[in-house]
């Protein structure tokens, strides 16, 4: 049979781009559908945007400490439409960039919704098109809890188009997305309520680093509520009140709320049925160690896989299945050591495991390495937060098995340690390296 492409894309996300240019090199037809923007949630509405708030609520932060290094205090304003408008004009440009990425690839872009007809055929705008290999990269989609009056709330894809900055919002849930807003937008001056169902934020990471970043933001003013959930939320006077109940009966009265609960696997409205896709009972795609789906010739990548939801896991994914079905060259990811961060502030970074995960391995071989001190730029402040660095280690071997951070920098020095680790070094290995005086990342090199 003739097809029309040897490779259709469905998703313009990280791992689709990376995925469609990467087959692209290797000389085949391909087709790539995007009923959004070019980029995916990351480029759009997640990691980019992201970060650009993040470096404006840095100045905020920084003119705070500035009085202590000698700066005079002066008034400023923050213009918060202003600054919105640059950020979606940046994304504007890296949307045009891809756009001729896969122009000069000689991809074709179809900018509409794919379904699927059969495993072999889909349907684009009324119109059917057919490929040999079709590959799903569809990512997620925010998650909204059952609460009564959860209509009120809106989710981190809203939170980039508001048009005035609230003077007071309430965040559902405690993970990365919900800590990084939190701290961004309370160096903005608005007043930030987190509530989250564990006794601490940021499930998944150490212990330790969840404690110290949960200490560094409630030293920020920024008011945590864990072992807490929401049961409504109802609108009054111009204003969303919030019912919790954990320790006791809470009232919280927001301008703005933010549902940030996880994501769901974007994996409805595709007729994967049709094609015979299996799907997990969280809607995620089941997948084999090499993206494959339960259709031999329909693989899928990134979030709307049940595996590490992370940009930069979706496009090594994207390449590994591309190296994989027209390279030649089977490649299957290794999940061990993907680093990952949380830009709030203060940073957290963590690569490898956590003593808790490090223990239920390795037992009582497992050694940590902690230390807590005060960074040389807080030295001259009188409300200082301190930087927490752990090394977990397997004893027995001298392996360091995870590397977890919270403080100035954290991200990128954790991200350098991740080669290393990744590569077995061992806690020897880190006492004879010498480190760069004064930083903060040469305390790694001196834990005892």
């Amino acid at each position: 049979m003739t097809f029309d492409y040897d490779l259709f894309v469905i998703g313009a996300g990280p791992g689709g781009l990376a995925a469609a240019k990467k087959a692209a090199s290797y000389g085949v037809r391909v087709a790539i559908a995007e009923q959004e923007s070019l980029g995916g949630t990351c480029v759009n509405r997640g990691c980019v945007p992201k970060k650009l708030i993040v470096y404006a609520a840095d100045f905020a932060l920084q003119n705070k400490i500035a009085h202590s290094y000698g700066w005079s205090d002066c008034q400023t304003y923050f213009d918060w439409t202003l600054f919105i408008k640059s950020v979606h004009q940046h994304i504007d440009t890296i949307n045009q960039s891809y756009f001729q990425q896969l122009h000069k690839a000689g991809i074709e872009l179809i900018s509409h919704h794919a379904t699927f007809i059969d495993a072999h055929t889909i349907n684009v705008d009324g119109r059917k098109v057919t490929a040999d290999k079709i590959l799903i990269a569809v990512g997620g989609q925010p998650l909204k809890p059952k609460i009564p009056g959860i209509e009120y709330a809106i989710t981190s894809r809203e939170m980039f188009q508001l048009p005035y900055l609230p003077k007071r919002l309430a965040i559902i849930g405690g993970g990365y997305i919900g800590v990084e807003f939190s701290s961004m937008m309370h160096a903005f001056g608005c007043q930030v309520t987190v509530i989250e169902k564990d006794e601490m934020i940021l499930s998944g990471f150490d212990n330790d680093i969840r404690s110290a970043v949960q200490q560094g933001l409630s030293q920020r003013g920024i008011k945590l509520f864990t072992n807490s959930t929401v049961q409504e939320i109802k609108y009054s006077d111009e204003s969303l009140l919030l019912t919790i109940t954990g320790k006791k009966r809470e009232i919280i009265t927001a301008d703005t709320i933010l549902v940030a609960t996880g994501y769901a696997p974007n994996t409805k409205n595709l007729g994967l049925e049709n094609a015979r896709v299996e799907l997990g009972e969280d809607g995620a795609i089941r997948v084999d160690e090499y993206s494959r789906t339960s259709q031999k010739n329909i693989f899928a990548v990134g979030d709307c896989t049940s595996r590490v939801q992370l940009s930069p896991v979706a496009k090594a994914e994207g390449i590994a299945f591309a190296d994989t079905v027209f390279g030649n060259k089977p490649q299957k990811l290794n999940y061990d050591y993907v680093p990952s961060a949380v830009f709030c502030r203060p940073e957290v970074a963590s690569v490898g495991m956590t003593e808790a995960e490090a223990r239920e391995k390795f037992g009582e071989s497992v050694e940590c390495y902690y230390t807590q001190f005060q960074p040389l730029l807080s030295r001259l402040i009188e409300q200082s937060q301190s930087t927490t660095m752990k090394l977990v280690v397997n004893a027995d071997s001298g392996q360091v098995l995870g590397a977890h951070m919270v403080g100035e920098h954290a991200a990128d020095i954790i991200q350098s340690l991740g080669v290393a680790i990744r590569k077995g070094i061992t806690k020897e290995d880190f006492d004879e390296t010498i480190g760069i005086h004064p930083t903060a990342g040469e305390e790694f090199l001196s834990l005892h």
